[in-house]
Formats: C-alpha cells, structure tokens, sequence
C-alpha cells in the first residue's frame, strides 16, 4: 500500500498560496489546486459573514447590559457598542451584499447576546425580552442606547 503523498496545501498554506497566485497570474490555470481554491474562495464571503455575528452578538449583549444595568452602565460598554457599531457599519460598507444577511441575523445573535447577557449579568435569560427589542436602525445607530424605559408601552 501506498501513502498518498502530501499536498502542498497541507503541509503549508501560505506556500501554497504564494504557489497558486503565481500559477494563476501565469495563466496555468490546468495546475491550479481547484478544489482547495473553491474552497478558500468559499471561506473569504464566509468570515466576512462570521465577523458580522461576532460583532452583533457583541453590540446587542452590551445594549441589554446598558439597558438592564443601568447602575452599571459604563464607558467601556459605551466604547464597546460604538467601535462594535463601527466594525459592523464598516462591513456593510465594504461589502453592501450583506445587509440583508445583517438583518437576517439579528435573532439569531440576540438569542446569543442574551445568553452571554445572562452570563455576565447574573440576570436569568427571561429577564431579556424573548425577541430583539430593537430594530436593525437602532442597532447601528451612533445615537441609540436603550433604557429601561423603551420596555414600556406609553399610551
């Protein structure tokens, strides 16, 4: 039996990378490793993807700190829902493709942010609203921070 013998992709990346670029600006596309390519092309759109959740999950976690903390509300929870809003309006910026995933993702990250909410608070998870209470505007606006307030329905 013979061992297949290791591909330059995975003994190391960055080699390969190097290697690929060079085969493609030399139009020897017939030797490119297409499958490993397709798949790190893949994963490009992916962790812009992932960098969204990661900085929501973050943003929204902090506005229901300051929103049901408020005696604990402090600078660098402000500074964190600012540079979070800054990385997420950055993102849809470069890439406006993903507004509408942004969106589609606020549940998802609020069922997260509620959970690390919970973590960090000491508060049980059915303090927090069981939905987003807040709308994708809000989330990104600079002005927006949330009071306990907002909770209740004025007539």
């Amino acid at each position: 039996m013979t061992l297949a013998k290791p591909r330059l992709y995975d003994l190391d990346f960055v080699d390969w990378v190097s290697h690929t670029t060079r085969l493609l600006r030399e139009g020897r596309f017939d030797k490119v490793d297409l499958a490993h390519l397709i798949e790190e092309v893949e994963d490009l759109g992916n962790r812009h993807r992932d960098a969204i959740d990661s900085q929501l999950t973050r943003l929204l976690m902090h506005l229901l700190k300051w929103q049901y903390q408020a005696e604990r509300q402090s600078p660098s929870w402000e500074s964190s829902i600012r540079e979070s809003r800054k990385q997420i309006t950055r993102l849809l910026r470069k890439y406006p493709s993903l507004k509408p995933y942004f969106e589609a993702q606020i549940e998802e990250c609020y069922q997260d942010a509620v959970e690390d909410a919970s973590d960090e608070t000491g508060l049980p998870s059915a303090t927090f609203p069981s939905d987003c209470p807040y709308g994708a505007d809000q989330i990104l606006s600079r002005d927006f921070l949330p009071s306990l307030i907002d909770l209740v329905d004025l007539p």
